[in-house]
């Protein structure tokens, strides 16, 4: 921890990062009677990807874009905890850092927006559609290849904006961030797991301090979410396994259920054509090797042709 007496939570400066941070703060105030109101701070730190708003997120750097200058925080003790979303961490973690807690992971499934009245299935041919993923693109011309999918940046204040002024006939969001901002009744329809397996990770707040930040490594253990935590960990040896970046088309959800840990994934090709699927369970203390067994495997069915980098 930093010398101050006050713990410090860093995070960016979006609406929805701020509410997770909030979450997490009253998590700990609820787990450790030592904290209230007054000894946690909120430290707002702007990040490459807040700055570059309307870029593409692999022309400035990958998904370390939204966690570089919060983690030299970290480094320089300046801040005792990194708050993120899962999902924005890069595969590889910095060194000296580490998430060895997340907090209960929200619902992880991708939600429909539209104003046009009318369900995914209903919209008109060449409607168009707007995402910021590569995995959504896929997903969506996989479902329906008679719709527009297009590029979209921005928090989602901006997307639901840019919905309202008719830039768009609709958008796919996460869940998990709307009900986070309690824009539920926005939400027109949510897609199964079935339709758009989710990103891996989403859906989770990843917890990051010092690797040797003992005291705080204490502290964090009394909200880790040991369920999510087991997830998390198949999920991103899957990424890990596959060499995975931002750009990759890629889906997975771990679940488990007593001791077994389940992970089902799919991988699309660039030109989101083609899917390929792969599933395997096992006991969750393994969670890591199911997930690097769930990526070989995707690999192999995708050939030795299939490159990660996306469109």
């Amino acid at each position: 921890m930093t010398d101050k007496k006050k713990f410090i939570i860093g995070s960016r400066g979006s609406k929805l990062s701020l509410a997770y941070s909030g979450h997490v703060k009253n998590l700990l105030m609820k787990a450790n009677p030592e904290f209230d109101d007054s000894s946690i701070d909120i430290k707002i730190i702007k990040t490459s990807g807040d700055i570059f708003k309307n870029k593409r997120i692999s022309d400035i750097g990958g998904k370390g874009v939204f966690c570089k200058q919060i983690e030299e925080e970290l480094l320089d003790s300046k801040i005792d905890l990194a708050v993120h979303s899962l999902k924005d961490l890069p595969t590889q973690m910095t060194k000296g850092l580490c998430v060895n807690a997340v907090v209960k992971r929200n619902d992880p499934r991708d939600a429909f927006l539209s104003y046009s009245g009318k369900s995914f299935s209903d919209l008109e041919p060449q409607s168009k559609i707007g995402t910021s993923s590569f995995r959504r693109y896929a997903q969506l011309k996989l479902l329906r290849n008679d719709l527009e999918v297009v590029t979209m940046r921005g928090n989602i204040d901006t997307r639901i904006k840019k919905l309202k002024n008719q830039e768009y006939d609709a958008i796919v969001l996460s869940l998990a961030g709307i009900q986070m901002l309690s824009l539920i009744k926005q939400v027109k329809e949510v897609f199964t797991i079935e339709q758009m397996l989710p990103a891996i990770g989403q859906g989770a707040i990843a917890l990051q301090c010092q690797k040797d930040d003992q005291k705080t490594l204490n502290i964090l253990k009394s909200i880790n979410d040991k369920e999510t935590f087991y997830c998390i960990q198949a999920e991103r040896a899957l990424l890990e396994a596959i060499g995975g970046d931002c750009d990759t088309a890629i889906g997975g959800l771990a679940k488990l259920s007593n001791d077994k840990i389940s992970l089902k994934s799919e991988l699309f090709s660039n030109d989101g054509k083609k899917k390929f699927e792969f599933q395997a369970s096992g006991h969750f203390r393994k969670a890591k090797e199911i997930g690097y067994k769930v990526g070989q495997e995707l690999l192999k069915k995708a050939g030795p042709n299939f490159t990660t980098q996306g469109n």
